[in-house]
């Protein structure tokens, strides 16, 4: 080996250096893709959101809202007080409106209780159902907002409502 070929490395050595860099690049760049286009699965997007009356319980009745373009929205669970670990109905019903997608995210205030947004299907006048489960919080108690997410085709409205499991029981 001459002194020359120490002082200057291969082509082919920094062809593959660029080649490496460029592949990292790309797939940094597919992640930061793929995630933006996962992130309204895994956080919702509204253009609306409206805040119900806090005073409404839905362990004990269903909870409407009026919404600012017209119509309401009303959110009941099947069962009474609302369970833990055991199916429930979820039912939205909409008024003065016509939903095209309609779905209910379920998130634990203070701990992330994994991804639980079940996709209710339309029954007729203006009522969507579908069911779910709470899964049980080691602590006894857990508060959880459920979130409506309407899609109206123009926009997506969250109407987010809060209740306490495990101290009804």
């Amino acid at each position: 080996m001459t002194l020359h070929n120490l002082q200057k490395p291969p082509s082919s050595l920094v062809n593959k250096k660029l080649l490496i860099d460029i592949i990292g690049l790309e797939l940094i760049a597919l992640i930061v893709v793929v995630g933006y286009k996962l992130s309204p699965m895994l956080l919702p997007k509204a253009d609306l959101t409206v805040t119900p009356e806090a005073a409404c319980d839905l362990h004990r009745q269903a909870c409407s809202v009026a919404l600012p373009g017209g119509g309401r929205a009303e959110l009941g669970m099947g069962s009474r007080p609302i369970p833990m670990v055991k199916p429930f109905e979820v039912v939205v019903a909409a008024s003065g409106f016509t939903p095209e997608r309609v779905e209910v995210d379920f998130s634990g205030i203070d701990m992330n209780m994994g991804l639980n947004r079940p996709q209710l299907t339309r029954r007729g006048d203006g009522k969507f159902v579908a069911e779910a489960t709470l899964p049980v919080c080691i602590t006894g108690g857990m508060d959880w907002q459920a979130t409506v997410l309407i899609e109206t085709g123009s926009q997506r409205i969250a109407i987010p409502y809060r209740f306490s499991t495990g101290r009804h029981d």
